[in-house]
C-alpha cells in the first residue's frame, strides 16, 4: 500500500467516526454504518458458520504475554469497546494493509452493538473476551469474577457459536491465580495477556502512539490497544507501514501461536 492509499484510508475513517457521532450508530440490521463497512454481502439464507474455539497451545503457558521470537509475526490486540464506528474503521485500515487483529471484546458493548461481533469475524480477526463489564476482576469475589468471565463467554456464543477463542482480564496486565483458574474452568485453556502497552488510552496524540509500538515490538509480540480512541485510528497506517518496512506480519494471535 503506498502513503497516498494509507492517508486516504485515514481520511476515511476520520469522517466515518465523525458521521457516527452527529447520526448515532446503533448496529441493528437497519444501522447503515454495520451495513456499509460489513467484511462481506449478507447472505440471508445461508447461515454464519460457528466461530472457532479456543484451543490449548502446546508448550505455551498458562498466561501468554508473547509468542514465538524466532517468526517476523507480531499480533495487533484491541481492548473492545467504544464508539463502533471507530472499531469498523479500524479493522478496514487493518484489511486494506492485509493485517489480521485479535479483538477482545467486553459483553456490554456486544450487547449494545452486536453486529459488530460477526463484522470481526467475518474480516478474517480473532474475537475474544474481555469480562462482561469491564470492572477490575482480579479484586472481585470469585462469584463475582466467575460472573464477568461466563457472562461475556454466552453473549459471544449466542452471537457466533462459541465462546470465542481468547479470554482477557479486564483494567490488569495479568490475571491472579484464581482469574486463571475461572477461565480456564469457563474453557479458555490460556489468558491472553500482552508484552507491549501502546497507552493509547491515555490519549497522548496518534504519533507518541505509533513511537510507543515501534520502539518496543519485536518478533512475537502481542500488542495492547483500544477501540475507541479516535488517535489509535490515526496512528494505525503509520503503524502498519513500520511493520512492513521491518518485515513484520500483523497476525492475528491464532495465527502468531500456530
Amino acid at each position: 500500500m503506498t502513503t497516498t492509499d494509507r492517508r486516504g484510508a485515514f481520511r476515511f475513517g476520520a469522517g466515518l467516526t465523525a458521521a457516527a457521532l452527529t447520526t448515532g450508530c446503533s448496529t441493528t440490521a437497519r444501522d447503515p454504518v454495520a451495513a456499509e463497512h460489513s467484511a462481506s454481502p449478507a447472505h440471508p439464507a445461508r447461515a454464519a458458520p460457528p466461530a472457532p474455539a479456543p484451543r490449548r497451545f502446546s508448550g505455551q503457558p498458562a498466561q501468554i504475554d508473547h509468542g514465538p521470537r524466532d517468526r517476523p509475526r507480531v499480533a495487533l490486540t484491541f481492548h473492545g469497546q467504544g464508539d463502533p464506528a471507530i472499531a469498523y474503521a479500524l479493522l478496514k485500515e487493518a484489511e486494506r494493509a492485509h493485517a489480521r487483529v485479535t479483538v477482545l471484546a467486553v459483553g456490554t458493548w456486544l450487547d449494545e452493538h452486536p453486529a459488530v461481533a460477526r463484522r470481526i469475524l467475518d474480516g478474517g480477526h480473532d474475537l475474544g473476551n474481555h469480562t462482561l463489564n469491564h470492572r477490575d476482576i482480579n479484586t472481585m469475589s470469585e462469584a463475582e469474577a466467575r460472573a464477568e468471565i461466563t457472562g461475556c463467554a454466552d453473549r459471544i456464543r449466542r452471537l457466533t457459536g462459541s465462546i470465542g477463542t481468547w479470554f482477557r482480564p479486564s483494567r490488569t496486565q495479568r490475571a491472579t491465580p484464581l482469574v486463571e483458574s475461572l477461565a480456564r474452568t469457563a474453557g479458555y485453556p490460556h489468558v491472553l495477556s500482552y508484552d507491549v502497552d501502546s497507552l493509547d488510552y491515555t490519549s497522548p496524540g496518534a504519533a507518541e502512539v505509533t513511537r510507543k509500538v515501534t520502539s518496543d515490538i519485536r518478533e512475537g509480540s502481542v500488542v495492547s490497544l483500544h477501540f475507541g480512541y479516535a488517535g489509535t485510528v490515526a496512528a494505525l497506517p503509520a503503524l502498519l507501514e513500520d511493520l512492513d518496512r521491518r518485515g513484520l506480519a500483523a497476525v492475528t494471535t491464532t495465527e502468531l501461536l500456530t
